[in-house]
Order: C-alpha cells, then structure tokens, then sequence
C-alpha cells in the first residue's frame, strides 16, 4: 500500500469514528425523551389509501400543546398543529388546526377536535386527524405547559409584538401554569416588539379574551413556534447535540431516534430557509354554532380538506375568501 493510500484509508477512517461518535452521543440525548409506542398500521391510523400514496418527500408530524399543568393530569390538546418537513419545496410549514372544529372522533361521534386527546390520547388525535382530512400523519410531538415555558427559555426567549390590548391579558395570572403555581409571575411592563421568556410566552399563546378570539390564538401560537423553530434552524451542526439535551426532554413522541436525527439533518442538508404558516379552516368557510348549550366551529369539511391538502403537498397556499 503506497502512502497516498494509507492518508486515504487513516482519513476514512477517521471520519467514520467520528461521525461514530456524533451519532452515538445524539442517541444517547434522544434517550432522554419521553417515547411512548403506537400503532403505525395505516388501517389502525386511519390513513386511507389515498393519503397512504402521498408524496413521501413531504412528511407531516402532529404538533400537540396539551393543558397539562401537572403529570398524570387527564389533558385536551390546547394547541393542535400540523408540523410539515417539505422537502420538495424546501419548506418547513405549521398548520393550525382551530380546536373548538366540530368533527368526528372514532367511538364519541361529532364533537370539538381537542376532545380526542383527552378521550385518547395522541393516537386518537392522529387518527382523528387522518380520518376527517384524509392525512397520513403516523408521528407526533407532545409538550405540556411547563415544557413549553423550558423550551422557550432554553433558546433564550422569543421576540413577539404584543399589542396594548394584549399587554393586559400577558400580565393577567401569570403564574397560574407554573410548576406547582408558585414562581414569582413575569409582568410584561410594556406593549410592543420585545423579547418575552417562558412564563410570558406562555400567557402570550394562551390570550383568548381579546376580540379575535381562538382565531387570533392560533396565530399567536404559529408565531412563537416559527420563532423556535428559526432559532433551532440557526444553531450550528456542532451545538445541535446540546441544544437537543436542553430541548428534548420536555417533549414526548413516538418517533424513533433515527427519524428524529433524519428531521433534524434535512433542516441543514435541504438548505431549509422558509417557514410557512397556514390556519384551517380558513374564513369564510366556518362558523360558530351553540349545540346543547356548548360552542362549536362549523365548517365546510370537503373545502377545508382540499385547501389542506394543496397548502401542504402542493405548496398553494389557500384564500381565505369564499
């Protein structure tokens, strides 16, 4: 073996015990998640065949904020989205689903769709989703209050704009979802572009007093997402490993560690810049109606269905207009 050949064979070497290494300490990180097992059967999943033959460059994963303020404690899903990794269109895209859409849920019937988290957990909720807008989501993510207020903290808080009419309801029972409600609460002084911590964030997302209601909500809680999302985006492939141990263990999924590494390395090997954002239903398609003394959102399913699919697998992105 010539000399030119051992540099060769020393520096493959080399590369392979170190990327050995970098994939070891990243399971060893993923470890610390909260896994939990479902089934990923199409048919148990409620994933049809026409969503089964979707493009499987464009992977949809559902984004679970659930109402937990103490483990254990039974739980709806307070913010539900659609988390979508396009790799055809090089695109990371959030879509809002409105909690309060009136839809089917296997075993309970027509109902709000934050309900299937609480009657099953996020294995209903994705077949709930699968079934009423004929999707192919097989994984989840799920974060609870005090995580959501980690996560934030952990990238060193977010920018939002908080309006005057916002300001009041940021600063209203701050600490109402703190670990055991006792930390000192986190007042925001003025309304504004401003950086906002975990606690803030929090209350921020969580505004439903104000004149836009749920609608307004969502949009709140695509925002501070986007801002995360392009924050992880930023962190170089060399602090990855320790921003995933900050982040990672306030989470629950069942994806497994390998998907997780994939999702993770497309972000920087596709060149991923954009972050699209869409809500569903969109106005003009949906209306609010009181059956048996409880609010509900009406909506035309087949329009929203198709509005969905052309946002997330076509990159069209839809009219709010009917």
């Amino acid at each position: 073996m010539n000399k030119t050949s051992k540099i060769v064979l020393a520096t493959i070497t080399v590369l392979v015990v170190v990327v050995g290494i970098i994939v070891s300490c990243f399971n060893i990180e993923l470890s610390k998640v909260n896994k939990v097992k479902i089934e990923k059967n199409n048919s148990e999943l409620n994933i049809s065949n026409n969503a089964a033959k979707k493009d499987d460059e464009i992977t949809n994963i559902a984004f679970f904020g659930i109402d937990r303020r103490y483990k254990g404690e039974a739980s709806r899903s307070d913010a539900l989205m659609i988390l979508t990794i396009d790799k055809k269109h090089k695109k990371i895209k959030i879509s809002s689903v409105m909690r309060d859409a009136y839809v089917n849920i296997d075993g309970y019937g027509m109902t709000k769709i934050n309900h299937a988290y609480a009657y099953g957990g996020p294995m209903m909720s994705i077949k709930t989703l699968n079934k009423n807008f004929d999707l192919n989501i097989k994984d989840y993510v799920t974060v609870d209050f005090l995580g959501f207020e980690k996560i934030i903290d952990s990238v060193g808080g977010v920018e939002v704009n908080i309006t005057p009419a916002e300001l009041k309801y940021v600063n209203s029972n701050t600490d109402e979802n703190s670990e055991n409600g006792d930390a000192a609460a986190s007042i925001v002084t003025n309304s504004g572009l401003q950086k906002v911590n975990g606690r803030q964030a929090l209350k921020y997302t969580r505004i439903r007093e104000n004149d836009g209601g749920d609608f307004e909500r969502t949009e709140r809680e695509r925002t501070v997402l986007i801002h995360v999302l392009n924050k992880i985006k930023k962190v170089p492939p060399t602090d990855m490993i320790g921003l995933v141990s900050e982040l990672l263990p306030y989470t629950e999924t069942n994806m497994s560690n390998t998907n997780i590494l994939k999702m993770l390395t497309s972000i920087y090997t596709l060149g991923i810049k954009d972050i699209g954002e869409q809500r569903f239903p969109l106005d003009g398609y949906c209306d609010g109606k009181m059956i048996d003394n409880v609010w509900y959102l009406m909506f035309d399913l087949n329009a929203t269905k198709n509005q969905m699919h052309k946002y997330i697998f076509e990159d069209i992105k839809p009219n709010s207009i009917k």
